[in-house]
């Protein structure tokens, strides 16, 4: 007999994402909580599954943002705006880093993050430089499902069969405690880069904390120094992709708020509709604005629902939400709490290497527990059994599998809602434990006389090519 709480590929219209996952089929959702078709409770440590209801789920005050299609739901931004797109804009500038100006308004991250493309690579054709349209990242990043957010991933081991489709951009490696903790050597393979098509750099682009990709790592303060350092030598741009860290995810309004350098773009989407409403934003600075201001005057290919007054209405009450009731404060002093509880926690397991991260955006990073660094073998699918077990218990997480770069292993994502109480956070650090408790005895028992997985030396630079 099908069970009613999940749903099979085999039993659905819906085309899923993996094919052999059965998916809990949640009826209800408040506060961190979820509710399943037979009535059992989930505790969301990951906002949504995406990083998105830092609100939590069912908020009143949100919801009655609706009202807007009243009055009116759509119009298209080329032709018309609204009060609710104006005003939006006005506040999120308000809490946006300095020198900040002009948003342009999408649908969500893959979009913003297209329009920061499609920006970087204007702002230097109007400055007369139209050899300038490569983008260079990290290595093990995620930018989005579009094609050409894709290319800026780097991780090849998801680009197949699209790979003709990808423009042929640059990657360096990530800065980790397994291969580069100093961030010297990123800053080496960007220089290889920067010597060989430097002039036609338009731009690098990075989270500044990761999430799915790398959850909860970012760059030594060495890197972000030397990264402004070489912008100004080379004349590129700096974008951060900010769909998951802006609105306040890890303590700040935006995550460049806690960078030794100003950005010169920054996409946000996540936290901006909070699992309400999808829209995103791609923000620019001024000066790069006026690129555009004095040049051409033109900035097209817009989305359909760009700057719509229903999705800003929405996005508008997400933002005065986080306000008045301070949860971005909130985030800044409740997440090295959490980040102590939750390494304290873990501390005793030979399987967990190294537990980081910034406001409510963490990581957890496994490693065969018999020398606590190697990879572990991918044929024991502990990102999965972590998901599994944790579901089991109530909980839900997000995991992520190894890639075949070389670059990450098994690792966990956690970003619970910002509304968590003190119970939540105190039953999510205890069912996360009990979880890598369980996983790490069967993972122990399984690796007996098995050969370890040596790590990779760290790869350098790379294109698509």
């Amino acid at each position: 007999m099908a069970d009613p709480a999940f749903v099979r590929s085999d039993e659905t219209n819906v085309f899923p994402r993996e094919l052999d996952r059965p998916m809990p089929l949640i009826v209800k959702a408040r506060g961190a909580w979820l509710y399943d078709a037979d009535g059992h409770a989930i505790l969301d440590a990951v906002s949504g599954g995406a990083m998105v209801s830092s609100l939590g789920h069912g908020v009143e005050e949100i919801i009655e943002a609706y009202d807007q299609a009243r009055n009116i739901s759509f119009l298209y931004n080329q032709q018309f705006t609204t009060p609710s797109q104006e005003e939006l804009a006005k506040k999120l500038m308000e809490v946006a880093p300095p020198g900040f100006t002009r948003v342009h308004f999408t649908s969500g991250g893959a979009e913003a993050n297209e329009t920061a493309l499609r920006l970087l690579r204007a702002y230097h054709v109007e400055n007369g430089e139209p050899e300038r349209w490569r983008i260079v990242s990290p290595a093990q990043a995620y930018h989005g499902p579009t094609m050409a957010t894709f290319s800026l991933t780097g991780r090849k081991g998801l680009y197949h069969p699209f790979e003709p489709y990808f423009p042929d951009q640059h990657h360096i490696p990530p800065s980790t405690w397994r291969f580069d903790p100093s961030g010297e050597e990123a800053l080496a393979a960007l220089d290889e880069i920067l010597e060989s098509v430097g002039d036609e750099v338009a731009a690098f682009f990075c989270e500044p904390v990761s999430a799915a990709a790398l959850p909860g790592y970012s760059p030594p303060e060495r890197f972000w120094r030397g990264l402004a350092e070489r912008r100004e030598k080379y004349g590129f741009l700096i974008g951060l992709d900010e769909v998951v860290t802006g609105m306040g995810r890890t303590g700040t309004w935006f995550a460049a708020n806690q960078l030794p350098f100003e950005p010169d773009v920054i996409t946000t989407a996540k936290g901006l509709g909070a699992g309400y409403i999808a829209v995103g934003g791609m923000m620019c600075k001024e000066r790069v604005y006026q690129a555009v201001a004095e040049g051409s005057r033109v900035f097209e290919a817009g989305h359909t629902w760009d700057g719509a007054p229903l999705p800003c209405a929405v996005g508008l009450a997400v933002l005065d939400y986080l306000r008045r009731h301070n949860l971005v404060e909130r985030v800044r002093e409740r997440g090295p709490v959490l980040l102590d509880d939750l390494r304290s926690a873990l501390e005793e397991f030979e399987m967990v290497r190294e537990v980081r991260g910034r406001g409510f955006l963490l990581g957890i990073d496994y490693v065969d527990p018999r020398d606590g660094e190697s990879f572990l073998p991918t044929e024991l699918r502990v990102h999965r059994r972590i998901d599994d077990e944790a579901l089991g218990r109530g909980l839900s997480l997000y995991s992520t599998q190894p890639t075949n770069d070389g670059y990450a292993g098994d690792m966990t994502l956690l970003a619970p809602p910002f509304v968590s109480t003190e119970d939540d956070l105190g039953v999510l650090v205890e069912r996360v434990a009990d979880t890598v408790r369980t996983i790490e005895a069967q993972v122990k028992s399984e690796l007996a006389g098995k050969p370890k997985v040596p790590s990779a030396s760290v790869p350098g630079p790379q294109g698509l090519g």
